[in-house]
C-alpha cells in the first residue's frame, strides 16, 4: 500500500448504488475508480489492480460479498474493504469483521459518512 488512496474499487450489482457511492467520493483528488458488479469480478479486479480502498456489497449474485471479502483477504491480508450494505445485523457486520472487512457502513450512504470513512482508511494507509 502506498500510504495514499489513489484506487478504488466499487464492487455492488446495482449500477445506480455504485454511481450513488462514486458521487459521494471526491473528484478532485486525482483518483482512479473501478468498478465491478458482482463478487468474483470483484476479486479478479482487485488481483489486477491493487485498489487502496474497496467498497464492497454484501448480497450479489454469483459471487457474495462475504465470499469475495474471504477471497481478497486470501490474496492480500491488508486490503481495506469497507462494505456497503443494507444488512446491518449484528451477526453480518461481525462476520465480514471476523473475515477481515475494515468496516461496515449502512445503506442509504450519507456523504459524510463516506467521506469519514475515507479519511479513515487513509489515515490506515499511511501507517502501513
Amino acid at each position: 500500500m502506498s500510504g495514499t488512496i489513489k484506487k478504488i474499487l466499487i464492487v455492488d450489482d446495482s449500477p445506480i448504488a455504485r454511481k450513488m457511492l462514486k458521487s459521494c467520493l471526491p473528484k478532485d483528488e486525482g483518483l482512479e475508480f473501478h468498478e465491478a458488479g458482482d463478487g468474483k469480478e470483484g476479486c479478479e479486479k482487485y488481483k489486477c489492480i491493487s485498489p487502496d480502498v474497496t467498497f464492497m456489497d454484501l448480497t450479489m449474485p454469483v459471487m457474495t460479498g462475504y465470499e469475495a471479502i474471504e477471497e481478497i483477504i486470501r490474496h492480500d491480508r491488508n486490503a481495506l474493504i469497507i462494505v456497503v450494505t443494507a444488512d446491518v445485523q449484528m451477526k453480518a457486520i461481525k462476520t465480514v469483521l471476523d473475515l477481515g472487512a475494515y468496516m461496515v457502513l449502512r445503506k442509504p450512504l450519507k456523504k459524510e459518512e463516506l467521506q469519514a470513512a475515507l479519511i479513515r482508511a487513509q489515515d490506515t494507509l499511511q501507517k502501513v
